[in-house]
C-alpha cells in the first residue's frame, strides 16, 4: 500500500465487547509514535458495558489501519476493507478464522507449523495490553506510600478464576492462601486483587486471611489494579491468566506463577505451553516455590513492538516517542 503521509494516523480498533480483547487493540493503537485518531467499534449482540458502539459508514473518513481481535470482529473488518476499496491496512491480534488480513499476530502458545509458510503471520509473546511502563512509573511513588505504611517490600498477588484449564477448587484456593501467608509471615506487604473471572467464594476465602500485612481488594472500592502493579516489588500471579503476567512483565520486576488444580485437555496444554515459553525459553518468569527473589530480564512490551511493526508496514513515520 502507499505510505501514510498524514501526521495524524486514523486507526480503528474493532473488537468483541470483552474488555480483554478490546484492550489488546487499544494497547497497540496507544503505542503508535504520533497523533492518533482512534475509533472503537464493538461487535456484540447488544450494548457493551465498557465501550459505546459506533456505527460504521463507508462515507466517513477512511481509516489508515484497522486493528481487530476476537472472532466476532473478523467478518466486519473484511467488509470494512472492501467498503473502503482496500485502503485500510488490517491487522488481527489472534489466530483468525477468515483470510484477507494484511498482518496477523499469533501468540507463541497458539502458533502452529502452518503459519511458518504465511509471510503475513508473525509471532507475539502472550498478548498486548493497555498498561504502559511510563504510566506505571509515574504512579509508583504515590502507590507505594499508600499501600506500604510499614516500609516493607510489596508483593502484588493477582488471582483469576476457573477457565477450563485450571479450576479453583478447595485445594487451589488453600494453596493461594498458604502462599500469601508465607509472604506475609516473611518480610512482604501483600496486595491481593481478583479478576472479573474470580467467583464470590474465592474472594471470601481470600478475605479470611486479611491482616495488617495482607490487603485484599473488596470489589466495593474502585479497582486498585494499576496501583497494585505500580507499587509492586514482585508479583505472584495464578496460572489461569495470560494477560496479567504480560502486564506485570512491562515493569521489569520479578513475576512468579502460582500453580492451580489442572484440568487435563487441549486448553491446559495451551496454557502450560504459554507458561513454559515465559519461564524456560524466554527466562521472563519463575515458578513460585515459597520465595520471591530478585532477578533481571528485559521488560516485555508487545503492544509497543507490534505498533512499530505496523508503522513500518504502512510507511508511517511520525518520529520517535518521548523517552525512546
Amino acid at each position: 500500500m502507499d505510505p501514510v503521509k498524514s501526521d495524524l494516523l486514523n486507526a480503528w480498533v474493532v473488537s468483541e465487547s470483552k474488555i480483554g480483547t478490546m484492550s489488546q487493540c487499544t494497547g497497540v493503537a496507544n503505542n503508535f509514535g504520533g497523533p492518533v485518531l482512534q475509533k472503537p467499534v464493538v461487535v456484540k449482540h447488544g450494548i457493551s458495558k465498557y465501550f459505546s458502539p459506533r456505527l460504521f459508514s463507508s462515507r466517513e473518513a477512511r481509516p489508515d489501519v484497522i486493528i481487530s481481535c476476537g472472532f466476532r470482529s473478523e467478518s466486519h473488518v473484511i467488509k470494512m476493507k472492501r467498503a473502503f476499496k482496500s485502503r485500510p491496512f488490517i491487522v488481527h491480534l489472534q489466530r483468525p478464522r477468515v483470510s484477507g488480513y494484511d498482518l496477523v499476530f499469533v501468540s507463541n502458545h497458539d502458533w502452529t507449523n502452518e503459519f511458518d509458510e504465511l509471510p503475513q503471520y508473525e509471532r507475539m509473546v502472550g498478548v498486548p495490553h493497555r498498561l504502559r511502563a511510563e504510566e506505571i512509573m509515574l504512579r509508583r511513588e504515590n502507590a507505594r506510600r499508600l499501600y506500604n505504611p510499614q516500609g516493607r517490600k510489596i508483593a502484588s498477588v493477582f488471582v483469576g478464576g476457573s477457565n477450563g484449564a485450571y479450576v479453583y477448587d478447595d485445594r487451589a484456593i488453600s494453596g493461594i492462601q498458604d502462599a500469601i501467608r508465607t509472604l506475609a509471615d516473611g518480610d512482604w506487604q501483600v496486595l491481593v486483587s481478583t479478576s472479573r473471572r474470580s467467583d464470590d467464594e474465592t474472594l471470601r476465602r481470600l478475605r479470611e486471611i486479611e491482616s495488617p500485612t495482607v490487603t485484599v481488594w473488596d470489589r466495593c472500592e474502585p479497582n486498585p489494579y494499576i496501583d497494585y502493579v505500580a507499587a509492586a516489588d514482585a508479583f505472584l500471579i495464578t496460572k489461569d491468566s495470560v494477560t496479567m503476567p504480560c502486564e506485570a512483565l512491562v515493569t521489569g520486576r520479578p513475576v512468579y506463577s502460582l500453580d492451580l488444580s489442572a484440568v487435563p485437555g487441549d486448553r491446559l496444554v495451551k496454557f502450560e505451553r504459554f507458561h513454559r515459553d515465559l519461564r524456560e525459553t524466554l527466562k521472563l518468569t519463575r515458578s513460585f516455590e515459597g520465595r520471591l527473589e530478585a532477578y533481571s530480564y528485559s521488560p516485555l512490551n508487545e503492544a509497543k513492538r507490534i505498533a512499530r511493526v505496523i508503522e513500518r508496514r504502512i510507511g508511517f513515520q511520525p518520529g520517535p516517542l518521548t523517552g525512546e
